[in-house]
């Protein structure tokens, strides 16, 4: 049990940074599409948001969040 408890801790460790280099290229993929994107204005509010959340949870150390804020973001660009 120790030994899985011990696995799991280091995989969580292990894992946050790939999160972290992750969040700057989703952040630069949303700001070009978001050049071309023909939305409508409430999905663009949205995407703005979800992009400025993204930023703020990443550089509050928050990963995952950052992540998840700006998948939702990506999904409403279509990418």
């Amino acid at each position: 049990m120790k030994r899985l408890c011990l696995a799991l801790a280091f995989t969580a460790f292990a894992a946050t940074p790939v999160l972290a280099f992750q969040c700057p290229a989703d952040m630069s993929e949303i700001d070009a599409a978001l050049e071309t994107a023909s939305l409508s204005e409430a999905d663009l509010a949205r995407v703005k948001e979800l992009r400025t959340l993204g930023e703020t949870e990443h550089e509050a150390g928050n990963h995952q969040a950052s992540v998840d804020a700006l998948a939702e973001a990506k999904e409403i660009l279509g990418l």
